[in-house]
């Protein structure tokens, strides 16, 4: 298990994780950063000393790849990549601990990197692009002209058919993943910087400034708001109904995304928190966060959610942090051991015809493959038609989202998840 973050200096740090260590009190062990690597000085590493498990945390790297702030990274079970506002993503390859090459398709800051298994990555970025590429010859398969502003956020569905992004075009998107193409616009107030599923597929939420939507697939509307007192920098779904909210503040909070209310806050840090990430191992529910005050700390979650969590081990990097990921060795590792994603029954073949209609930016053309190479250059065109309005438009994503999840792929088209 490693953690890595990235930073404004420019910097991915790496630290490999150990838990349970005999770590004793307050013991501090400092990880000198190998002569000729060193960017932002000492990593101060200390265990917790009022938690019963104590965990270490060893400085494994430094890599100062980019020319530019780091402003995303994505993790699978081999590599790890990085977005920065050079434009450029930068592979690692966490086995063998080298770099393993860089993809430069994209003409603006990266905004967010999203993999789905380990056979494809999904990028956005400001030149409000959404690419898909081969995660194992790192070619790209697709491009998409998928807004008219920047390409803010994107998740993909726990099913790997759906993918929502979101921009600064004041829409809320709906992808086909199966076919690459549009599959509905939403037009929402304001520009929304985060987009985010929860894990079995069953709800989403929709983040814009200090406020959470959060919808509900099988109706594709709001069934509620969470209003944060802080813009909020970061969510994660810690269940289907429990999501940690970070903001623009040292403090963290769990809301109930059924009650809408906050069942648990804790302070976290001194600075304001910028990313969080949890995953699930035996015995283990963990919450990582990174904040601006150098610190990424570790937090092992109660199995009642409305309890603080106990810290478990935290390290200080001396550096502003962006974006936050964590390897771990072992696919069964991760939450994919989470119950299948819903799959809600197909609609007739004259609703997928007359909402097909009414789409906006269809897949750009398909890219030729070339597999000496590791960058890709992929062509443009776009298709611009407006949404539909009122009552229809909420019926037809509705339409449109659980025909995506559900219904069987007969004609030959290139598949872009598994």
């Amino acid at each position: 298990m490693e953690l890595v973050a990235g930073c404004y200096e420019q910097v991915l740090f790496g630290f490999a994780v150990h838990p349970e260590s005999k770590a004793i009190g307050d013991h501090e062990v400092r990880a000198d950063v190998p002569r000729g690597r060193r960017r932002c000085g000492r990593e101060e590493v200390r265990s917790a000393s009022h938690t019963a498990q104590k965990w270490t945390l060893v400085a494994d790297f430094t890599h100062h790849a980019h020319t530019a702030s780091l402003s995303a990274v994505a993790v699978n079970s081999r590599f790890v990549v990085t977005g920065s506002k050079d434009e450029t993503i930068h592979i690692y390859d966490m086995k063998k601990k080298i770099d393993h090459g860089a993809l430069v398709h994209h003409n603006g800051t990266i905004t967010c990197l999203k993999f789905h298994g380990n056979r494809h990555l999904i990028s956005g970025a400001e030149d409000g692009l959404i690419c898909v590429w081969d995660a194992k010859k790192w070619e790209c398969l697709k491009s998409i002209r998928a807004h008219k502003g920047h390409v803010t956020f994107l998740s993909v569905h726990p099913s790997g058919k759906l993918a929502l992004s979101v921009g600064t075009d004041k829409t809320l998107r709906t992808w086909n993943l199966v076919e690459g193409r549009s599959a509905f616009i939403k037009n929402i107030k304001q520009n929304a910087h985060i987009v985010e599923w929860s894990p079995r597929g069953e709800k989403y939420v929709v983040v814009i400034l200090n406020k959470i939507d959060v919808y509900q697939l099988d109706t594709a509307s709001v069934s509620g708001t969470i209003t944060n007192e802080k813009r909020v920098s970061s969510v994660t779904f810690l269940s289907e109904s429990v999501l940690a909210v970070a903001g623009d503040e040292e403090i963290v909070k769990f809301f109930d995304t059924d009650s809408l209310t906050c069942v648990c806050e804790f302070k976290a840090h001194e600075n304001r928190v910028k990313d969080m990430f949890s995953f699930e191992i035996p015995e283990h529910h963990v919450i990582v966060t990174a904040s601006s005050d150098g610190f990424i700390k570790m937090w092992k979650l109660k199995q009642d959610k409305k309890a603080p969590p106990s810290l478990l081990c935290e390290v200080n990097t001396n550096a502003r942090l962006t974006c936050l990921g964590v390897w771990l060795d072992r696919v069964t590792d991760t939450k994919e051991s989470l119950p299948p994603a819903a799959e809600p029954s197909p609609v007739s073949k004259e609703e997928q015809s007359k909402s097909n209609k009414k789409e906006y930016g269809d897949v750009v053309q398909e890219e030729e493959r070339q597999s000496q190479s590791k960058t890709k250059k992929c062509g443009l065109t776009g298709v611009s038609n407006k949404p539909t309005k009122g009552s229809s438009q909420v019926s037809t994503k509705k339409r449109k989202m659980v025909e995506m999840l559900g219904k069987n792929k007969r004609k030959k088209k290139i598949r872009i998840m598994q």
